[in-house]
């Protein structure tokens, strides 16, 4: 399996290149933009596919990274790929999400399609290179590159205020990176490498761990968000095209998770333990705060948007606890996150399509004429609040025990989160659904078509497997974490 990790990795740039050599031929009008989603959805399936084939080949039993790729490029730079049972679902996850977005964008995008889709197929590149990379300078490429192709989505197709939020998520997240980039310079100075594996064993002196956890952790919590730098997100979800919140929500929030499970915990565990209870503190204001201006939302995605922010302290709680049910539990959480939140806002995106407007007061009693669609959105309703049975729950009560373990005070107050959480997605759930359809606009509106079932088909199936079969998860992720969590403890004292 030599070579598989860069075949998925790069394989949509086959795509791009295939869009492009369309456009050099002349063609255009609706033939080129048909011609530019089959490809970029072809383009997608087949990285999935890689994606499962590396999947099945994946030994379980070691913690030690796999498929590695290693060589020198340039200028003492190496090209270092590789994952283990804390990367490897991200990879497949973001090869799952990458075709229902292109198949959810088939009617909703109708000008400069050809460059919408190549800012997909790009954006998939780069997301998965954050997962695969094993080097620090590899990994920093990726990691800030990806913020160009979204930047784009939002500014090019997003809605009103398109401009305000693209640059609100582009400022956020870039000055966060300059603080990583400046700590990634020191510890290449320092250790003598770039080699995540090598600088995983690195012990850095604790004053030093210090300031490189902070620099870090500036990127990291403006990525999941945290709070208080969580305000780009909403505007970034309210104006994005609906695909740019599937991914948005769905796999670039986990890019600040992933960051602090495979840096912040195994390179700087003195500096971890040290502000573990800032941490707590802030994802207890986060899910709490969160939450009530959730409830207080006029926008449906805006109402979603604080909800993945509240759901994303339950991560961060569980990782910075420090034992191997809160990490599990977090990384459980943000896998699940990715399935149930991408399909909310694709849910949001089905009566957009149709009555271009977002806003809770102009719906009402759309079980009357979209049955189905109230079906499938009470599902994911239920998924988002934690009900047993759905992947939301496994996550959500893993990461509260795990907590529980290092913080009570912490765990108590979360668990008001759950409350809270229900209090207002049942609330919109009822807003929308329920009562008289009073509204005459939604007398004539339709229920889900043919490729909108197909495109939930697989988010339904995802959420309810996840949720009665857990341990496909932790299968994965077993060995991985065992390992994380015993180096930590081992550094920490613990």
């Amino acid at each position: 399996m030599t070579g598989i990790l860069s075949l998925i990795t790069f394989s949509p740039l086959i795509g791009v290149a295939a869009i492009l050599a369309i456009r050099l031929t002349g063609r255009t009008g609706e033939a080129a933009n048909n011609a530019a989603r089959w490809i970029a959805f072809v383009t997608t399936m087949v990285t999935f596919g890689l994606s499962l084939l590396m999947l099945a080949n994946f030994d379980k039993a070691t913690t030690q990274f796999q498929f590695v790729e290693d060589f020198a490029a340039f200028a003492g730079l190496h090209y270092r790929m590789g994952v283990d049972g804390i990367s490897v679902l991200f990879v497949v996850l973001t090869a799952f999400l990458m075709p229902i977005c292109i198949a959810a964008s088939w009617k909703s995008i109708e000008n400069r399609v050809g460059e919408y889709m190549i800012a997909f197929l790009m954006l998939e590149v780069l997301v998965i290179g954050v997962f695969t990379a094993l080097d620090l300078i590899l990994f920093y490429f990726f990691f800030e590159f990806g913020l160009v192709p979204m930047f784009l989505i939002i500014g090019i197709w997003g809605g009103k205020r398109r401009i305000y939020a693209a640059f609100k998520f582009f400022l956020y997240t870039l000055l966060g990176s300059v603080l990583m980039l400046a700590a990634i310079l020191a510890m290449i100075g320092i250790s003598g490498t770039s080699s995540i594996p090598e600088l995983m064993t690195y012990k850095f002196d604790p004053m030093l761990q210090t300031w490189l956890w902070l620099a870090f952790f500036a990127s990291f919590a403006v990525k999941m968000p945290m709070w208080p730098v969580h305000t780009w997100l909403p505007d970034a979800h309210v104006e994005a095209p609906t695909a740019g919140s599937v991914i948005l929500a769905g796999i670039l929030l986990k890019l600040g998770g992933y960051g602090f499970m495979r840096f912040s915990l195994p390179m700087f565990p003195q500096a971890s333990e040290v502000w573990a209870p800032l941490v707590f503190a802030l994802s207890v204001v986060a899910i709490i705060y969160t939450s009530l201006v959730a409830f207080r939302q006029t926008d449906i995605k805006k109402l979603i948007a604080y909800s993945s922010v509240a759901h994303m302290g339950f991560v961060t709680m569980g990782i910075f606890s420090g034992n191997t049910v809160g990490e599990q539990g977090a990384l459980y959480q943000m896998i699940s996150h990715g399935v149930i939140s991408g399909a909310l806002f694709l849910c949001v995106g089905v009566v957009y399509d149709r009555m271009h407007t977002r806003e809770i007061a102009f719906y009402g009693g759309l079980t009357q004429r979209m049955p189905w669609y109230a079906a499938v959105f009470m599902l994911f309703t239920m998924g988002n609040v934690g009900l047993p049975g759905t992947s939301g729950f496994v996550g959500e009560i893993m990461t509260m025990t795990g907590t529980y373990q290092a913080s009570t005070w912490t765990a108590l107050l979360a668990a008001t989160g759950v409350i809270l959480s229900a209090v207002y997605a049942l609330s919109l759930y009822r807003r929308v659904m329920f009562g008289e359809l009073t509204n005459p606009a939604l007398a004539n509106i339709t229920d889900l078509d043919w490729r909108e079932v197909a495109i939930f088909i697989p988010l339904i199936v995802g959420t309810l497997y996840l949720g009665v079969y857990p341990a496909s998860i932790f299968q994965f992720t077993d060995a991985s974490v065992e390992a994380l969590v015993g180096a930590y403890r081992a550094a920490t004292g613990g």
